[in-house]
């Protein structure tokens, strides 16, 4: 009688420490992937902060990539290469040609030696497609 209570005892603390074990454990994986991401995050702004004042578009590039939707050669929304839902809104003033042809519109011509004049934050929203 008492080896049956004993071997009882023995399978009940057995299960209640798998379940406990469980549950700890599948709460540390879901901690570990929130810190990974949190982490990921952290970086990829650093990453994107580094695109300032005077950069060109040629290191801009590097970073982000054109989005689609209504843009001109000097005003554009560029998405993260690693995220497409980072966005950041970017003017720039273009170098060694005019800003405006002889009616007065936005010129279509990009370079890649295009200076930022303005960008926004980081800043998280959908993609648009055209």
């Amino acid at each position: 009688m008492i080896n049956k209570l004993l071997s009882f005892v023995f399978v009940v603390s057995i299960v209640c420490y798998a379940g406990v074990s469980v549950k700890t454990t599948g709460k540390s994986r879901l901690d570990q992937e929130a810190e990974n991401n949190s982490q990921w995050v952290a970086r990829s702004l650093k990453e994107m902060e580094t695109i300032k004042l005077g950069t060109t578009r040629g290191e801009l590039l590097k970073v982000f990539t054109e989005e689609g939707g209504l843009s001109t050669a000097l005003h554009q929304t560029f998405v993260y290469k690693q995220c497409q839902y980072f966005k950041v809104d970017v003017e720039f003033r273009p170098v060694g040609r005019p800003a405006r042809d002889r009616d007065g519109r936005v010129t279509g011509v990009k370079s890649n030696e295009d200076v930022i004049t303005k960008i926004s934050k980081p800043y998280l929203a959908l993609s648009i497609a055209d």
